[in-house]
Formats: structure tokens, sequence, C-alpha cells
């Protein structure tokens, strides 16, 4: 590599060889330079596509612009930026004529860190929804050192920006992801990120933009009518007066406990809500303000108004009313219809200073057949002193159970079925954290009610292995790869569900467990509910003790295991946004 006198420049050649030839290529520190004569200007450029890496010095260039011939991507030969945004701009670099010799400067001072042009570039693939954009992004970010609650918060504002049918499975999937964050290595951190801004531009694309109601100008209405005000306009399925509503409390400061109290009131109005989603969504948008900052509370809480204004309502479901009629079971507890509380409020009451545990007997009882003993034994426990959280618990456990033990006799979309009443049963338990409302035991009740209705799709109840019984001596690592194998091959289920009992016997590390569930889920073109599940399992077994930690990681790997193994297409584009982040040639492959 010829450099001039000073050390900065690096020779191209004859400036007349190169108007002859046209173009050249040199290398300049490991950097490969395409180096144009055009309408008698010198212009040099990465020689690299910045889409997939074609070298461009193959390409064509008339009237200014640079097009590689493999995906015809157009750039200006003076600045390289591009015309086609899934393309992204090529680097460029200054150029000098000195004594018939021309030279090139391969390290120019470059006008945009790293983390901004990543950030920059994550905007337009969201607005774009490109794939390679986002993945190339993705990666980018992270690599710069990023904390990944920025381009969650970036992606979050735009989900809830561009989309006028408010909070949906995108949103969701990327406040699931960014839940496991700290389950996963640093490359399925990336694909994580990518993952859920992928799931997100998605969502947003083809959609009308969100625009919105404003708060209402007074701050001087309380809480209480603010939450009567915004369950009568959901219930009426008015979602501008509803905005209103939302909007206003989050602008008079209120807590994330009496927001919460205002969202759970009315997804509980009526049972289970759009098969469970309403809650979950809206479980989904606290906990990612809680992770990216309360400065998105209004946008994010706002855009759970169209789903639960427009969601279909369990009570006026057959299988709610016949052959029992469970809506009334519940109604005699609430006191009043099933947006009552006045039973609930006197349960409570009844229910102070008593200290109460689940039994056994209890368990069993959520999970059995007569809904009456069901509700019967929830309503015993909130007058035996039962919190919201320490029964949506047990409910969550017993929800658990009904997909650990679901069936493969059934037909497939009914792991649909146990899979909804699981995540349910979760986003009720995250609002028990975080709120102490009345209103939180209806979801409770709701959720064990579901379990019930689940109840034939565990039988006969697939086998869990008891703690000590797959003591097989094995090195742990070698039981994960075998369940990692389960996933390449259809119809591994209760084998899955076998080897996560298999490496926890053992002695393997719970850690390098979810490491690999969570590596494998990722590498997978993996649905909303299948990513739903697995987080929804990691939470639960944060929460078990014991014996019981080890059934949630079972339930998600035989749901995994009936899921997979998929095309993995969105593993190829991120494979070949990794190769290009490192510079390596796509097209020799």
């Amino acid at each position: 590599m010829a450099v001039d006198d000073t050390g900065r420049l690096v020779e191209v050649g004859p400036a007349d060889d190169l108007a002859d030839s046209g173009r050249e290529l040199v290398s300049a520190g490991g950097t490969a330079i395409a180096v144009f004569h055009h309408e008698g200007e010198f212009r040099a450029v990465d020689n690299r596509c910045p889409h997939m890496g074609f070298p461009l010095s193959e390409g064509s260039v008339e009237d200014g612009l640079l097009t590689c011939h493999w995906h015809h991507a157009r750039f200006e030969l003076a600045c390289g930026d591009t015309f086609d945004p899934w393309a992204d701009d090529v680097p460029t670099y200054p150029v000098e004529r000195r004594e018939g010799m021309v030279y090139v400067d391969p390290n120019p001072p470059r006008e945009r860190p790293p983390a901004k042009r990543w950030a920059d570039r994550l905007e337009t693939g969201l607005e774009e929804n490109l794939r390679l954009v986002i993945a190339k992004s993705s990666i980018g970010l992270l690599d710069a050192g990023v904390d990944y609650r920025d381009p969650m918060a970036t992606t979050l504002r735009f989900g809830t920006r561009y989309r006028e049918p408010g909070w949906s499975s995108g949103l969701t999937i990327l406040g699931c992801l960014g839940n496991v964050m700290g389950d996963l290595t640093l490359e399925d951190r990336k694909r994580a990120l990518y993952t859920g801004a992928r799931h997100v531009a998605s969502d947003c694309a083809g959609e009308a933009p969100n625009f919105d109601q404003p708060a209402l100008r007074t701050t001087e209405t309380g809480f209480d009518r603010l939450k009567t005000w915004f369950r009568d306009c959901i219930e009426v399925r008015d979602r501008d007066g509803a905005e209103r509503c939302l909007r206003t409390a989050v602008a008079a400061g209120y807590g994330t406990d009496r927001l919460a109290e205002l969202v759970v009131a009315a997804a509980t109005d009526h049972p289970y809500l759009s098969t469970g989603h309403v809650l979950d969504f809206a479980n989904k948008a606290f906990e990612s303000i809680e992770r990216v900052g309360d400065e998105h509370a209004a946008d994010a809480l706002a855009s759970l108004v169209p789903p639960l204004a427009t969601a279909d309502r369990s009570d006026e479901r057959s299988a709610w009313r016949r052959p029992v009629d469970l809506v009334a079971l519940l109604e005699d507890v609430y006191g009043g219809d099933v947006g009552a509380t006045d039973g609930l409020d006197e349960l409570v009451a009844a229910g102070e200073g008593e200290v109460w545990e689940p039994t056994a007997e209890f368990r069993e009882t959520l999970l059995g057949e007569d809904p009456d003993a069901i509700v019967d034994a929830l309503a015993g426990a909130v007058r035996g002193g039962a919190s919201s959280t320490a029964l949506a618990d047990a409910v969550v456990d017993a929800a658990t159970k009904r997909v650990a033990q679901f069936g493969t006799a059934n037909e497939f979309s009914d792991w649909n079925t146990v899979h909804h009443t699981f995540t349910y049963a979760n986003a009720v338990r995250g609002f028990a954290g975080r709120t102490d409302a009345i209103e939180t035991y209806r979801g409770v009740f709701d959720a064990a009610i579901n379990v019930y209705l689940d109840r034939f799709l565990n039988t006969p109840p697939a086998p869990i292995p008891e703690p000590g019984e797959n003591d097989t001596g094995r090195d742990p690592e070698a039981v994960l790869s075998d369940l990692e194998e389960t996933f390449d091959r259809e119809g591994e289920v209760n084998e899955a569900g076998r080897l996560v009992c298999e490496f926890e016997d053992c002695g393997g590390d719970p850690a390098d467990l979810r490491r690999s569930l969570g590596g494998a889920l990722l590498r997978e073109d993996a649905g909303f509910h299948t990513i739903q599940n697995v987080e929804a399992a990691f939470a639960t077994a944060d929460r078990a003790d014991g014996d019981r930690e080890r059934v949630p990681l079972v339930a998600t790997a035989r749901y995994m295991a009936a899921h997979f193994p998929t095309r993995r297409e969105a593993e190829q584009t991120f494979t070949i946004a990794s190769r290009l982040n490192r510079g390596e040639n796509i097209h020799d492959g």
C-alpha cells in the first residue's frame, strides 16, 4: 500500500490511467475502497454495498448515480447517500489529485458516531418495515455499547404512535423480550431486540397513525371520578372519552398503583376480555414503562384503550353460560353483576388480620371439575385473609399445570387454549403486584374459571416426572444439548419436558437452562404466543419455590417443542446482518 509523504493519503495511481479505466480498487488498512472517474471528477466509496456487501467496483455509474448490480441499490456518487432506504448510505472518502497522481484518505472524520448512526437506521427500519435494516441496527447498537432499553424505548414510542388500533402483539413481544434480557447471552440479546422491533414494525406497516386525545384541562377531578368515567366510557366502547380520562390521570401525576387500578378495573368489568389478551397487553404496557421510563406512560397506556373498548366479552359467550352459568357464580361473589365489587369488599374486610397459605387440598380444588367448589374455595380464601398476590400465585400454578400436562391427543390449536389461560393468570399476578385494587380479585376469579374450562385438555394429564426420577448422572451440558436437538424435530413434546427434569435432577444450573431455552426461542420464527409462553414461564419460575420451579419450565419446553422447528427465516436475516456488520462478503458464500 503506497502512501504519500504525510502518511495520511493512500496512492491510487496515475490520474490518466484512472480516467481511462473509469475505476480502480485500492486496499487501505483492510478496507477495500472503490475509486471512480466520472464526469471529470474522482470519487471514492467503500467497496462493500451497505445492503448485502456486493463489490460496488462491479456496479454501474451513470448520471452521477452508482448502482449495485446485486439488488440495484442506488447511491449518489459524491456523498454516498442512497435512493433506497433498505440499502443504507455508503461511506465516501476524500480524494486528492496531486502532480498527476490520485490519492484517497482512508480515515476521514465521520459526522455520526456508530451509536447515532444505528439509532437513525433503526428509525428507518421501523418506518419502512425493513427486517435487514432492523437487524443490522439492533446488532450495531448493542455492539456500540448502547443499553438495550434505549432502542426498546424508541420502538415502544414508534409502536404507540403509528398504529391507530392501539397496543397489539408486536408491542407485547417487545415487552416480553425486554423482561427476559437478563437471561440471555449478549448475542441473543441482539436477537431479542431485533425480534421485538421487527414485530412492532410489522404490526404498524400499513396502519393509520394514532392521533392523541388530549388530557382534560382541569387538575381538580378526583381519582374516583376519573375511574368511574373511564369505566363508563369503556363499557359503552367510547374510545375518545376513555383516552382523555386516562391521559388526565397520567397528567395529574397519579402513581403506578392508581393507574394500574384504573386499567384493571375496566379490564375486569367483564371476564376474560378477548381470550385474555387485553389484560396481558396491559400488563406488558406497565412492565415496558417500568423498564424504559415513566415519560412513556401516557402514550403507552393510551394505546391500551382501543383493545379495551373493542374487546370480546366472555360473559357473552356460551361457554361461560352453558351448561353451567359461570357468570352467575361470579356475580354471587361480587355482590351484583360481573362489574360489582361489594361482595369482594365484604370478604376482604372479613379477612383482615388473618394469614392465609394455599393448602394441597386448595390446589387440587383449583384443578378440579366442580366450578361451585372452585368459586367457594376462592371466596373462602379471601375471607381467610388471602391477598390478591397469594391467590393469584396459586391460580398461576394451576394454569401452569394445564400447559405442562397438556395431552397431545388434543387438537393442536388447543395448545393456545391452555396458553391463553396461563398468560392471563400471569397478567393478573402482575397487576396484583402493583396495585391493591379490589378489582384485581376479579381477575383471579376469572382466571380460575378458565382453568376449570380447560380441564378436558388434561385428559389424560401428561405426566410430570417427580424430582429425582430422572437423575441419570449425565453431564447437564449433554442433557441441554439433547434438549436443543428436540426443537429440531417435530413431535418431541414429552421428551422436551422429560429433559428439563433430567437437567434439573442432574444438578444443572437453572440459569443455563434459561439461556438455552431463550436461545432456542430466538433462533426460530417463534410466533407471538410462543414468545409470550416462554416469558410467562420464566416469570412464574422466578416467583416459585422448591419443586414448583420446575413445572413452568417443563410447561414452556413442551410448548416450544410442539411449535418447533420453523423455517428460521428471521435467523437467516439476523445471520446476514451479523456478517455484514463484521465486514464479511455475503456474496462469496
